[in-house]
């Protein structure tokens, strides 16, 4: 029988390229977002080039209710979760913090912070329940440092390490694996959102230098499922070889 995987943030950009590469290597995923034909569109393609099943579910991070409807009520046979991609999370806004749009601070929390929280409240217990899994946290180099006009979206980040780490020590005991990946700059819509549309001044942040793809943090992550039940790799960061860290970057 395959793994079960559910997988937040699944309409583009990391989490849909870790969804395929679990579904093209026998992990059944569950790929969850806002925008439903984006899910209906990865379902289709998924279920005509890979052997894994793929179960829909719309789901909005932040909506605490909805949340909790989703989850609870996951056809039976999907409700053996393996293992837990937390990866919907985003950055709106480049003010400094004095500064900042207050709207924007409220969605990056939201997201990032509460969101993670209330699907691994719901789905924690749940393997807890079937004896064991893995919660892997897509968290960020943003997380390690603070980057000028990063606040906000650093702390939730920040946030992100924390719980990760929390997370560890309150299911020590209960075959639970719990890592964090932490990216670097990767070619996504992560620009374009902080941006709010502007698309000149997002492609300028991937210019000059070979970014992360999104499949790069799919190859990690799939390889984090694939050690031995003994073996649980905490935390990972990884970056472009022009990156030395959430801010000195090497442009041509």
């Amino acid at each position: 029988m395959n793994k079960i995987a559910l997988i937040t943030g699944a309409t583009a950009g990391i989490g849909e390229a870790i969804a395929e590469k679990f579904a093209h290597n026998n992990i059944d995923v569950i790929i969850s977002g806002r925008r439903v034909e984006r899910l209906s569109q990865l379902k289709e393609k998924l279920e005509k080039s890979a052997p894994a099943r793929v179960l829909l579910l719309q789901m909005d991070v932040t909506n605490r209710d909805e949340v909790e409807h989703a989850i609870h009520y996951l056809p039976d046979d999907w409700k053996k979760i393996d293992i837990l991609v937390n990866n919907a999370g985003l950055a709106v806004g480049l003010d400094k913090l004095h500064e900042g749009a207050i709207d924007d601070w409220e969605r990056m929390i939201d997201t990032n912070v509460k969101g993670l929280l209330y699907v691994t409240r719901h789905v924690v217990p749940m393997m807890i329940k079937n004896g064991g899994g893995h919660v892997i946290n897509i968290g960020s180099m943003a997380g390690r440092e603070v980057y000028p006009r990063g606040n906000v979206y650093c702390a939730t980040k920040h946030a992100v390490d924390a719980l990760t780490k929390g997370l560890r020590i309150d299911t020590l005991g209960q075959n639970i694996k719990v890592s964090q990946i932490a990216p670097g700059l990767v070619e996504t819509e992560f620009s374009q959102v902080r941006f709010k549309g502007d698309d000149e001044r997002a492609e300028k942040i991937y210019q000059g230098y070979q970014p992360l793809l999104p499949e790069d943090i799919a190859d990690v992550a799939f390889y984090l499922t694939t050690l031995p039940p003994h073996v649980c790799i905490n935390d990972l960061a990884i970056s472009p070889l022009a990156q030395a860290n959430s801010y000195v970057i090497e442009k041509k």
